[in-house]
């Protein structure tokens, strides 16, 4: 029995020191003479490609673009021309959410595509000091190495515009939707506030009780609600004109108004989902 259990621990300390301190790495550095300011990327190649994959559920067909060698060379060349900016270039607000946007939601397919048939993010991001897709995940841009975590906590919600929350895609079915289509400057504020519609159109994210007086809201409000507002109460009022029939939801404003979170759902938003093993049916994926 001992050496059976010492077996099973160096196994499983071998497996975590191949991860650990071994990120994966995204583009490439660029020479300082091909830089272009954020205003001038071309979004051209991760737009048809999202065309391509994502349908109008704002679901992924992975299966089929993990199979296609071109549309994998492709989404890597993409990769590697978005980090060729210059950061410091002028760039308006607009084309900034957009470039971040698009980098962070390329950077989570690249890397749900590198580690492809999964069922969850969930399944990448190890508590052990292994590796972590968010923290792990790296991508060249402007010469520097950016996680997914830089990018969400660093960079996008730090321009404060909270309704990025609704346009950064953890590739779970408890996001907001993957839009079939890549953001520019000229589309992203209609986009983001379209997204927050779909997103609170579902049951699963958002459901009100007049009766009672309670709103059900998804756990996203319970991590990034303070971005929006300072309470839960506040932030329900300001989000509002998002939910369905907003002018019915006048007793929101009413004294006494409760807030109660819906469990984040974190399987992977699959057209083919792949059945989950008995393992994964026993946790509970939760961030």
């Amino acid at each position: 029995m001992n050496r059976i259990l010492i077996v099973v621990i160096t196994f499983t300390s071998t497996a975590l020191a191949a991860h650990a301190g071994n990120p994966m790495m995204l583009g490439r550095p660029c020479s300082l003479s091909h830089r272009s300011s954020l205003e001038k990327v071309d979004h051209s190649v991760f737009d048809y490609l999202l065309h391509k994959y994502v349908d109008e559920r704002c679901l992924v067909n992975y299966t089929a673009w993990h199979a296609s060698a071109a549309d994998m060379r492709a989404l890597d060349g993409y990769l590697a021309a978005i980090g060729c900016v210059d950061l410091r270039a002028p760039a308006t607000q607009n084309a900034k959410l957009a470039y971040w946007l698009n980098v962070y939601n390329a950077v989570t397919l690249r890397g749900i595509l590198h580690f492809y048939p999964t069922t969850s993010i969930k399944q990448h991001v190890s508590k052990l000091g292994g590796f972590n897709i968010w923290k792990d995940l790296l991508i060249w841009v402007d010469g520097q190495l950016y996680s997914l975590d830089d990018i969400e906590h660093k960079i996008l919600r730090k321009m404060g515009e909270p309704r990025i929350h609704f346009g950064a895609v953890c590739a779970s079915r408890g996001c907001p939707p993957l839009r079939n289509e890549a953001y520019t400057a000229a589309n992203v504020i209609a986009s983001l506030n379209h997204n927050a519609q779909l997103f609170f159109s579902q049951p699963s994210n958002f459901r009100a009780d007049a009766e009672h007086g309670v709103v059900y809201i998804s756990e996203l409000l319970k991590w990034y609600g303070t971005d929006f507002a300072p309470t839960p109460v506040e932030q329900i009022r300001k989000l509002r004109p998002f939910f369905p029939d907003p002018a019915s939801l006048a007793w929101i404003d009413s004294p006494g108004l409760k807030v109660k979170y819906l469990r984040y759902d974190w399987r992977l938003n699959d057209q083919h989902p792949v059945p989950p093993t008995l393992f994964e049916r026993m946790q509970f994926w939760r961030r």
